[in-house]
């Protein structure tokens, strides 16, 4: 049997429209700079395959919730997708507030009061090179998708956590949001090999640094809420936020402290969290396979979690709006 020669858009588009997938439906809208437009078709949302973030994962990303039909705190998010952009020699020409403009029409497109965004910018496309200098310009992508549910919404009982054998990332590429995700891939594999939730990484020195895609710290037996220094992890917009809003629970966390943090405190601690942008906070009720304090959520966890879920949705600075209809 023949393979099938297409040669032109029209059979490109009824061959994807044939081979539509499930998944697809939770697809709900995409700008691309190299259209200029936005589509609601799943089926076509896709990237040139000699874009260099496709075959160098040449680019960088961030990703944001939505909430009620506002984004939650867009503009950290894209001021960190900027700076990640910069890390690797990337601008889009036409600046930041152009990105948001471009977010907020996409997110109108998707009309989803409740669902996650993300932002790529590539390098774009031109060749299958390493040679960066072979693209033409760098391409913007928009997608807008299916929000999934909070981590304790799911498992009240808390997250099962281990320590990961995966190699710490160097500090400069730590704290760039780059498109090339392979450490964190194999992160999350271990994870799920495993059986539990979550993996955490360890640097040289013998410091907690993150997850796959989360941040992580600890409450420790006397109060304190300490999280790693940012020197080793990706500065989480989520981690940033709750420890801001720690520091106005007066009497549920004594104080909030950012310093290495060993494995020894890790097993010690009254309590260890999980935080990220679909997440929330999340409690860990067992590392390697050992109770994590009373092995339940804590206290901190539910002031912390209660505090950040009421910021989503009445914090007016951090919610940006654009009047979708509920679906």
């Amino acid at each position: 049997m023949s393979i099938p020669v297409i040669t032109s858009p029209a059979e490109y588009a009824a061959v994807l429209d044939a081979r539509r997938q499930p998944h697809q439906s939770g697809y709900y809208a995409m700008y691309s700079s190299l259209l200029d437009a936005i589509t609601t078709d799943g089926a076509l949302m896709q990237v040139p395959l000699d874009d260099h973030v496709v075959h160098r994962g040449d680019g960088v990303f961030d990703t944001f919730k939505c909430v009620d039909g506002a984004a939650y705190n867009l503009d950290a998010h894209l001021a960190r997708f900027m700076q990640s952009a910069a890390g690797i020699g990337l601008a889009w020409k036409n600046g930041v507030d152009d990105i948001r403009r471009l977010t907020l029409e996409t997110l109108r497109a998707a009309g989803r009061n409740e669902c996650s965004g993300r932002v790529m910018l590539s390098r774009g496309p031109g060749g299958f090179g390493v040679n960066p200098y072979e693209s033409v310009a760098p391409a913007l992508y928009i997608v807008v998708y299916k929000l999934g549910a909070p981590f304790m919404d799911l498992h009240p009982e808390g997250a099962r956590v281990m320590r990961s054998s995966v190699p710490a990332k160097p500090a400069f590429w730590a704290a760039i949001k780059n498109c090339n995700y392979l450490p964190n891939v194999f992160m999350k594999r271990e994870a799920v090999d495993h059986g539990v939730d979550f993996a955490l990484g360890y640097d040289d020195a013998g410091h907690l640094t993150e997850g796959a895609a989360e941040n992580a710290g600890i409450v420790t037996r006397s109060g304190a809420l300490v999280f790693p220094e940012l020197k080793n992890i990706l500065a989480g917009t989520t981690m940033l936020r709750v420890m801001e809003l720690a520091r106005g629970l007066r009497g549920a966390v004594k104080s909030v402290e950012v310093r290495g943090i060993t494995e020894a405190e890790v097993a010690d601690a009254a309590e260890l969290l999980i935080v990220g942008t679909t997440l929330n906070v999340v409690a860990a009720r067992e590392y390697n396979g050992k109770p994590v304090g009373a092995g339940k959520p804590g206290p901190v966890y539910q002031a912390l979690q209660d505090a950040l879920v009421a910021d989503m949705a009445r914090n007016p600075a951090l919610r940006t709006q654009w009047r979708a209809e509920s679906k």
